[in-house]
């Protein structure tokens, strides 16, 4: 590896990978770091070498090696032949091999600048917004494999995903709703062919005309979302989810008004730091104001808190509760019980999301879910952006499903 390679290599990966990312594959700063650091330990003076380390660190798939190979050949120069039989990738065609034969070195130092040209090449065309010396076959790389891309991350397990690929799902989850029902508000709207007549509206309408009231101006029960009402587990098992959820809310939920809460040792209120930034700021936020992220969980502190606190205040009358946890507790679970008796008999609808609900075998074996269970409208898994939908239509359903529960003995 020459010494111009060296010294290129870092910027070399970060516009590969850029160009890469354009062409619709998920590359992020995690797989190009890979790659830098597979050229270093590997030291490689051929084309060849160089390919092998892009298809080892930068793709997953065969189909993402095609466009792998495009790229390469778009950025580097074009390939020809195929690997070796020792060095082939297994499911990998010989129509994505490089060239056999070795090169001389300095032919790195040329795919360095050919890189940094082609860098420049990209910065004018989204200066400019079109490419006049671009043919047709190049410009069709660009969309085609967006879609896979996404549809393959929108069915993996939140738990899976990289903090890149989280930040990929951020686009898609903007174009979610999640809605909760209409309820009807004691106060009223002013419509024409009321059953009631707004008797104030009238008469200040009736002082244009000397006091007569030639229009009767009627009035209807308002209409009103019911208030949506969240608490997150943010302890070490939901971690990963919890950071999905926390995006989804932010991205899905701002027309819902939604009231955030994380629990694992306390309760913490995070409906302000959630307003006004981007979802990356908005999960760096929640970890700053809530000290007992990635913690233990007390289930049954965190909804007395809640209950005592918030509840009585009206913050859950009536309202759609989304309690997003996995059920373990460390505390005692007939605290669990009684808390969740106590919030069902005020709030509207109790969903549960429960990431191990995914498994058809699955049991509430949990202490804490298996009290909580009885007093839930809905549990639903939740764990993928695919499996989102179902989330949704369960805080969107405007019937209770569970009975209602008898008062908590005093």
């Amino acid at each position: 590896m020459t010494a111009a390679m060296t010294d290129d290599l870092a910027e070399l990966a970060a516009r590969f990978g850029a160009a890469l990312r354009r062409a619709g594959l998920p590359v992020g700063p995690g797989r190009s770091e890979r790659f830098a650091a597979a050229v270093t330990l590997v030291r490689p003076e051929t084309r060849r070498d160089l390919f092998s380390c892009a298809l080892a660190t930068l793709v997953s798939s065969k189909e993402q090696a095609d466009v792998l190979r495009l790229v390469f050949t778009d950025v580097f120069g074009p390939l020809e032949g195929a690997l070796a039989e020792a060095g082939q990738l297994p499911g990998v065609s010989s129509a994505v091999a490089p060239p056999p034969g070795p090169l001389p070195s300095a032919e790195l130092a040329e795919a360095a600048t050919a890189a940094r040209e082609h860098a420049e090449i990209i910065r004018s065309i989204d200066e400019n917004g079109a490419d006049p010396g671009a043919d047709e076959a190049a410009q069709e790389i660009a969309q085609p494999y967006l879609g896979s891309t996404i549809e393959r991350l929108a069915g993996t397990d939140f738990a899976e995903l990289s903090a890149a690929e989280l930040a990929e799902l951020a686009t898609a989850m903007q174009k979610m709703t999640l809605a909760v029902p209409s309820r009807r508000s004691r106060r009223r709207d002013r419509r024409p062919g009321g059953r009631r007549t707004d008797v104030r509206s009238t008469l200040r309408q009736a002082r244009r005309t000397g006091g007569h009231a030639f229009r009767l101006i009627g009035e209807v029960p308002a209409i009103r979302p019911r208030r949506l009402v969240v608490l997150c587990d943010i302890s070490g098992s939901m971690e990963p989810y919890a950071r999905a959820m926390i995006q989804l809310l932010y991205c899905a939920a701002g027309g819902a008004n939604a009231e955030v809460f994380t629990f694992a040792t306390r309760l913490t209120r995070l409906t302000t730091s959630l307003a006004r930034t981007t979802p990356a700021i908005a999960i760096a936020r929640a970890a700053h104001a809530a000290p007992d992220w990635n913690g233990g969980t007390r289930l049954g502190a965190a909804l007395k808190e809640f209950n005592d606190r918030y509840g009585r205040r009206g913050m859950a009358r009536g309202a759609v509760v989304l309690i997003i946890s996995d059920g373990w507790d460390t505390g005692d679970p007939e605290l669990v019980r009684q808390e969740m008796q106590r919030l069902s008999l005020v709030a509207f609808r109790v969903v549960w999301m429960n990431p191990r609900t995914k498994s058809a075998s699955y049991e509430p074996l949990a202490a804490g879910m298996a009290a909580a269970w009885p007093f839930c409208d809905a549990v639903v898994s939740g764990h993928s952006l695919a499996a989102v939908s179902r989330l949704a239509a369960a805080l969107a359903d405007p019937v209770r499903r569970r009975a209602i529960a008898a008062p908590v003995a005093s």
